[in-house]
């Protein structure tokens, strides 16, 4: 029964990708979808596509090992992803088209900033494919481990069939494709982790049971102050849960649903819907956790195995097929999006950019549809490490996009002054400050990476900007006009 609900979901949404392969014309709608989103599609898909398989094996493992300290994360990103909406949502729509119609992250600094040379396009370009070979690995180990534990399959092939579904879809429909499927998977997976922490805590006497049966294990988990030894948590390690919520501001494949929107007027709504299904799917994860903590009679050698082993014991096949679909929605839907913004990246920024400026759609189009396959075998390669996790690889990945792309956006959508020689410094600033920093350890330097990198690149932005010379009057022209239109 599992087995047959799982082959159908797969049929969907490959069904999903074969229709809108037959609506994409041209890379604008192969990257952005022609830029006519609604609000729903916009904030579900910028939902589904941030949350990847984290939402649902890596937070609600986190929870069952740190309790209550898991909200200081969740808080942090829910605060992110308001604030992303807020400040940057309807500026970057209207910019990055006033942009002579920048598709990508990368070409939108090129054409924001004027530069002829192209070497902030490529620069961000090496940084959109080296984080997100990261990112895309993450999610297929996620599927790996579904296909593992739900199947009984080899680690190994797990990971393929994983990957093999996210390429068919996103290599047919493009954005169209990413954004209609992350519409039922964002459904799926927000009712998922709803139904399950209920069903749960139901069994154990409601929320006084579960938190009653977790103070009797482990009292030290009710407290947000505290980690699971008793200790007191350090300034470094809440900064750093606190930090996530910083790292919206440069993720491309969420910045890509902004641009895709139908206009700035549709912003507001999706707002509301992106911040409940966010602050709703969060709580979930992390109740999910607490409540394996008094259900679960021992602990797991895997905690972020821990929401499949709930929904195995709380329901039957037929519907536990259903809920476990969800995890494989959460992989899909954030894979397939990493998938094709590293892409457009290639065929957009390196291939156009650089190789044939000539290039025509179709062209770039079937560069693309190359590139994915490309990028998602090098993926494949990193996620056959068995041992891999995926909340770790999430947060470089995360950190990375955050500090290298985060304040460099910010400001160009803020500082009229701001230099094509300050983008570029803050971007190679932020990007290699999360490398170096990754890579020490002790004392701050156990702070995590994308608090130092977003720093160091607001100010190597800042100081730069002030030594070169000024922006050109054309781009401060453009800039007040993007206000003007901002503010109308």
């Amino acid at each position: 029964m599992v087995t047959l609900t799982f082959i159908l979901y797969l049929i969907l949404m490959l069904a999903i990708g074969v229709v809108a392969y037959r609506r994409t014309q041209d890379l604008s709608d192969y990257v952005l979808g022609g830029r006519n989103l609604g609000p729903i599609p916009s904030a579900l898909s910028a939902g589904a596509s941030d949350m990847s398989g984290w939402l649902l094996m890596g937070l609600p493992g986190y929870a069952m090992a740190a309790g209550y300290g898991s909200f200081w994360l969740a808080g942090g990103l829910l605060v992110g992803t308001w604030l992303n909406w807020l400040l940057v949502a309807q500026r970057l729509r209207v910019y990055s088209q006033r942009a002579d119609d920048a598709l990508t992250l990368p070409a939108f600094f090129e054409k924001r900033f004027e530069d002829h040379s192209h070497s902030l396009r490529v620069i961000s370009a090496v940084f959109v494919l080296i984080f997100f070979l990261f990112y895309t690995s993450s999610g297929l180990v996620a599927g790996g481990k579904l296909f593992e534990t739900v199947f009984g399959f080899d680690y190994t092939m797990a990971v393929l069939i994983g990957a093999a579904a996210v390429i068919s879809y996103t290599l047919f429909g493009g954005f169209l494709a990413v954004s209609w499927t992350d519409v039922v998977q964002g459904l799926l997976m927000v009712g998922a982790l709803i139904l399950v922490p209920l069903i749960a805590m139901g069994e154990i006497g409601g929320l006084s049971g579960t938190l009653a049966a977790v103070e009797a294990k482990n009292p030290e988990l009710l407290n947000m102050f505290t980690d699971a030894d008793g200790k007191s948590i350090t300034l470094i390690g809440t900064l750093s849960l606190l930090g996530w919520g910083m790292g919206y501001f440069g993720q491309p494949h969420i910045l890509a649903r902004f641009k895709g929107i139908k206009s700035k007027d549709a912003v507001p709504a999706a707002r509301r819907i992106a911040v409940i299904w966010s602050a709703i799917s969060m709580a979930g994860a992390c109740l999910i956790g607490l409540a394996a903590i008094g259900y679960l009679p021992e602990g797991l050698g895997d905690n972020e195995k821990v929401f499949m082993v709930m929904v195995d014991a709380l329901f039957h096949p037929a519907i536990a097929g259903i809920l476990l679909a969800a995890i494989l929605a959460a992989v899909m839907s954030t894979a397939d999006s990493q998938l094709l913004v590293s892409s457009s990246a290639l065929a957009e920024d390196f291939y156009k950019a650089l190789f044939n400026k000539e290039a025509t759609q179709e062209q770039l189009v079937r560069v693309g549809r190359i590139a994915v396959i490309v990028i998602a075998l090098i993926a494949t390669f990193l996620a056959m490490d068995k041992d891999s996790k995926v909340l770790e690889l999430v947060s470089y990945a995360w950190a990375g996009f955050g500090a290298a792309f985060g304040p460099a956006l910010i400001m160009s959508l803020y500082w009229k002054s701001m230099t094509k020689g300050g983008a570029l410094a803050g971007i190679i600033t932020g990007g290699v400050t999360v490398v170096v920093w990754k890579q020490l350890s002790g004392g701050w330097f156990d702070l995590y990476e994308i608090i130092p990198g977003i720093i160091f690149a607001f100010i190597a932005i800042i100081v730069v900007s002030k030594v070169t010379p000024a922006p050109s009057a054309s781009i401060q022209k453009r800039f007040e006009d993007v206000e003007a239109e901002v503010k109308s």
